[in-house]
């Protein structure tokens, strides 16, 4: 079952594009975090999220919020991603798909697009759920991180 408002955010730790280990914690010290999953790299509705998250980026910070993208996909996967697509936030590799399972953002075929907004205490303040509704993600996110 998908998290839901007001529901804790999991802890996790994942491997970064960079190849360094980061965890929700420790970037929730810097202030609200929009986690968003997405399923694949370089396909056509998640460039067009992740591209979205992109040409909001400024308006994002400015909230003080930062963003994360996770996917299954490889680190290598995600450093080629971001760098053909110049995104400035961090994408995680979920391999294992266990931070899916923490959320309940699993799915059969394939895995669901969820956006939640988490503030800086881990509390989640919105769960956005659309598979098609790829750039509709950063518009919620923007829209609660305005609420905050």
């Amino acid at each position: 079952m998908t998290l839901k408002v007001g529901d804790k955010a999991p802890d996790f730790n994942a491997l970064a594009d960079n190849g360094e280990k980061i965890s929700l914690s420790e970037k929730l010290k810097d202030g609200p975090v929009v986690l968003y999953f997405y399923p694949k790299d370089e396909t056509p509705g998640c460039t067009a999220e992740a591209c979205s998250f992109r040409d909001n980026w400024d308006e994002i910070r400015k909230l003080g919020a930062t963003v994360i993208g996770v996917s299954s996909d490889s680190v290598e996967s995600h450093r080629e991603f971001k760098n053909n697509r110049k995104l400035q936030f961090t994408l995680v590799s979920d391999e294992s798909k266990e931070i899916r399972k923490l959320y309940g953002a699993t799915g059969t075929l394939i895995p669901p697009r969820i956006t939640f907004v988490i503030g800086r205490d881990g509390i989640i303040r919105e769960v956005y759920n659309s598979q098609l509704n790829a750039t509709k993600h950063v518009e919620v996110a923007l829209n609660s991180l305005k609420l905050a």
